[in-house]
């Protein structure tokens, strides 16, 4: 089971999967139930980032013990889900996009493992935090099933569950942001410790604060993911089948990089 996907709003269950079944994973940071099943001869699991009623906000979610726990169970490549509001009037609602780049705008999240002691120190390397190799399975995917799929854009990430005001939209934009989400971070820089591959799929739903010209709501993004549902499973599994076992990144090797081994 090399392949998990995480999946954010509107994203919650493995309906493509065969031969579904719950999996329980202890960890040092929490019990995480996974889902698990098989596609096309390829096992996966699954995670409802929010729960499989959306009842978690973005700030309380378990980042630590969700990437632990797929960590341990031998995953290696994420494919994460998120639906976004955008700060770029060249992606529009309903386009998807591929993030190669982030903005930490969170307060209050735990964002590494490696805190000192005996879980040791380590600086990890966030040149490149979304893994290449990923992104180019699902644009190649998307491209074979004719969606619009960008590749590429800088997600800046906010604490939430609240929206952005809009002179924060102004000044993310300033900051070279193109998409504004809630769940990007920690949890890609947390895969990239331990030295997964992790792509992020973000749906655009609506433009951001200020930019919209209307007041934004949580069902808005609801109604857009479930008009996206399909085609978002279509692109992630095509992606899945697409990844190479001699993949050219360098995800795995950072811990080694960095001093740890993994």
């Amino acid at each position: 089971m090399e392949t998990a996907i995480i999946g954010g709003t509107g994203v919650y269950d493995p309906e493509l999967l065969d031969n579904i079944r719950e999996i329980v994973v202890d960890t040092i940071y929490g019990r995480v139930k996974l889902m698990a099943g098989s596609y096309q001869g390829t096992e996966i699991a699954f995670i409802p980032r929010h729960g499989s009623d959306h009842g978690v906000p973005p700030h309380l979610i378990n980042y630590r013990a969700n990437i632990m726990a797929l960590h341990q169970s031998g995953v290696k490549n994420i494919i994460a889900t998120a639906a976004v509001g955008s700060l770029n009037f060249e992606l529009k609602p309903g386009q998807y996009v591929l993030a190669d780049q982030f903005l930490d705008f969170t307060k209050n999240r735990q964002h590494t493992f490696f805190e000192g002691g005996s879980q040791g120190v380590s600086h990890c390397d966030m040149t490149v935090p979304y893994c290449p190799d990923l992104r180019k399975s699902l644009a190649d995917a998307g491209q074979d099933l004719g969606l619009d799929v960008f590749n590429g854009g800088v997600y800046v990430c906010t604490e939430g569950p609240r929206f952005e005001t809009t002179a924060e939209i102004k000044m993310f934009k300033m900051l070279g942001g193109d998409l504004i989400g809630m769940t990007s971070v920690p949890e890609v820089s947390l895969a990239r410790e331990l030295g997964m591959c992790y792509a992020n799929i973000s749906i655009v739903t609506n433009f951001a604060a200020g930019i919209s010209g209307a007041v934004l709501t949580h069902s808005e993004v609801v109604e857009m993911m479930q008009t996206k549902i399909i085609d978002v499973r279509k692109l992630i599994m095509a992606g899945i089948k697409r990844i190479s076992p001699d993949k050219s990144c360098t995800c795995g090797s950072i811990l080694t990089e960095s001093g740890m081994t993994k």
